[in-house]
């Protein structure tokens, strides 16, 4: 998607409707960014700055026509426990390294990878960081004093059961306040924004009847300045460097994630579809000048973005607007929100942490009972109770581990013989019997991918085909095995190496094109023979009819074909054929790879 494209056929009509969209937005952005600021544990103002260059760097420069882009919840634990360990400083470079990070990833076209992260990961993470929001917020809204932040769940409950005793009445009922315009305004007022209304209504009524009673962002940060910072450098030193690329590589994984789930949701709602390699570029350009106006990292934000849609945005151009609209708002009223209560945030962020929440999802998860159950479940366990990167990393684990189990489990080895009840004679594993099975060729239909998670499996078919004494030919159907890699190729050679050394031939038929494009790389097809290679069953079972012992034949009575009447010296019509109901020899006979 080019960037000229976006504005292809732009009118006044929609520079008008742009201009109202990206006020709103723009209204909805500003008690958010300092919120979300306040919550990461540094200045309001720096919530501030990033809404406004981050906000116009994405939408001027990414890949989604109604992406908006600013600070979001999903990072306040990441960007808390970041300045808590390593200070405000060092979150800055944090950013920025991760703005080349994202940059790098859309360069190299890696937008599509970030689609691979299985679900229950992702609704796990979002659910336990919205758990780490909503608590870290409960000491704001009960107006705890002397309170020590926390990087980890537990010590921060903990330091709030101890602080309990200080807790402020008049804070409780400012939150409450701000809590019902939370509530009540998208019921009577649906286009007015809630966080507007109850940080207004609260702060009213704690300047005007409880003032000094309650701590407000002036008393705990001093006063918003009115401007933006003058650009300052980053000390970008080599110690500072490798210390900081963990956390980068965290903010950019999360930054990427949300920003093209956003942007997903945008092109659901707009009708529009993103290009997510420029839209990781775009924020990750925005994440490298942030940082240099003491901004913190960036993402696309979904409800910001979905208010952006339902107010009739048309182009980048409204994201654009929502951003100079906040830095007209700071320059003229900055001064105001120095008043401000703090418990007038909490409940904001509570809303926030409620509704990216993925409650029902979670919950439909969860009462599945499968294995993505227990991915969801350790997710968000680990997201609450340690950290997002141990989640993410222990999570991906778990999901590949267990996805491998279930494919290894998809393949099956089943030994099969024509069913002459059918009237094209296909085969079937139901008429295998005790008394309806050639000792001298064995069919098998492999289904299934072969690749290492089921070699095991594989490997025990390989042994239980080898005690058939008399075995002279083998089949092997392959139609379907869809995928084949060098683990299951090694073990299918060895397989076919043991029984070319007892003197058996193996025929394969119906060759999928994966598997054969690998077999001609390794030197497999050479092995096997293009001779023993065929399309059909029918012509492996000719050629290996032709290889039978026959003296081995006389005598025998399981008529397992129907060239084994006249192989027996019998009458045809004096040949007992099974029915396809016939009760199977055994287990392994009918399901080789279960084990």
């Amino acid at each position: 998607m080019k960037w000229s494209g976006r504005f292809n056929g732009y009118s006044k009509e929609a520079f008008r409707k742009d201009i109202v969209a990206g006020c709103i937005v723009g209204i909805v952005a500003i008690p958010l960014g300092m919120a979300f600021a306040i919550a990461s544990g540094v200045k309001p103002e720096y919530g501030l700055y990033t809404t406004i260059i981050a906000g116009i760097l994405i939408s001027l420069l990414g890949g989604s026509r109604f992406q908006i882009g600013g600070p979001t919840g999903a990072f306040i634990p990441i960007l808390l426990a970041i300045v808590m360990q390593y200070g405000y400083e060092n979150l800055l470079i944090a950013g920025f390294l991760g703005g080349i990070i994202l940059v790098l990833m859309g360069v190299f076209k890696l937008g599509a990878l970030i689609k691979f992260i299985p679900r229950p990961v992702t609704i796990g993470f979002t659910a336990g960081i919205a758990v780490t929001i909503f608590s870290g917020q409960i000491a704001s809204f009960l107006g705890l004093q002397n309170m020590e932040r926390h990087e980890y769940f537990y010590d921060s409950m903990k330091e709030i059961v101890l602080r309990l005793p200080s807790l402020n009445i008049y804070s409780i009922l400012i939150a409450s306040i701000c809590l019902a315009a939370l509530i009540v305004t998208p019921r009577v007022l649906p286009k007015v924004p809630g966080s507007l209304v109850g940080i207004i209504l609260s702060t009213l009524v704690a300047v005007w009847l409880f003032p000094d009673k309650v701590a407000t962002i002036g008393s705990a940060y001093g006063a918003i300045p009115a401007s933006l910072p003058n650009i300052h450098g980053l000390d970008l030193s080599w110690d500072r460097i490798t210390a900081m690329i963990q956390p980068a590589l965290v903010i950019a994984l999360l930054g990427s994630i949300e920003s093209l789930l956003s942007a997903v949701v945008a092109d659901g709602m707009g009708g529009s579809r993103h290009n997510s390699n420029r839209e990781l570029i775009g924020q990750g350009i925005a994440n490298i000048v942030t940082p240099f106006f003491g901004g913190i990292p960036a993402t696309g934000a979904i409800a910001r973005t979905a208010t952006n849609i339902k107010n009739g945005a048309v182009s980048p151009m409204s994201g654009i607007i929502h951003g100079f609209f906040v830095l007209l708002i700071v320059i003229l009223f900055a001064p105001y929100a120095s008043a401000i209560p703090l418990a007038s945030m909490a409940p904001i962020l509570m809303m926030v942490a409620w509704n990216m929440s993925e409650r029902k999802a979670f919950a439909a998860l969860v009462k599945a009972r499968t294995s993505d159950s227990i991915v969801l479940v350790l997710t968000f366990l680990l997201t609450v109770f340690t950290t997002l990167t141990i989640a993410v990393e222990v999570g991906l684990i778990v999901a590949v581990l267990l996805f491998i189990k279930r494919m290894s489990e998809m393949l099956t080895v089943r030994k099969v013989l024509p069913d002459f009840s059918s009237s094209k004679a296909k085969v079937s594993a139901d008429i295998v019997s005790a008394e309806h099975d050639c000792p001298q060729c064995s069919i098998f239909t492999v289904e299934g991918p072969l690749f290492f998670g089921a070699s095991q499996s594989f490997a025990a078919f390989s042994d239980w085909i080898e005690s058939g004494h008399q075995l002279k030919s083998v089949i092997l159907r392959m139609r379907n095995v869809p995928f084949m890699d060098t683990t299951g190729e090694a073990h299918l050679m060895d397989l076919i190496k043991r029984l070319q050394h007892l003197g058996v031939t193996v025929h394969v038929t119906s060759l999928r094109a994966q598997p054969r494009r690998l077999l001609t790389k390794t030197g497999g097809l050479q092995l096997i023979g293009e001779e023993h290679l065929f399309e059909h069953t029918g012509e492996a079972i000719n050629a290996a009819l032709s290889n039978l012992n026959k003296d081995h034949c006389l005598g025998c009575r399981h008529f397992a074909f129907r060239e084994c009447a006249e192989l027996c010296g019998v009458n045809p019509r004096e040949a007992a054929y099974p029915s396809p109901t016939a009760k199977p020899a055994s287990r392994m006979t009918r399901t080789v790879l279960k084990d």
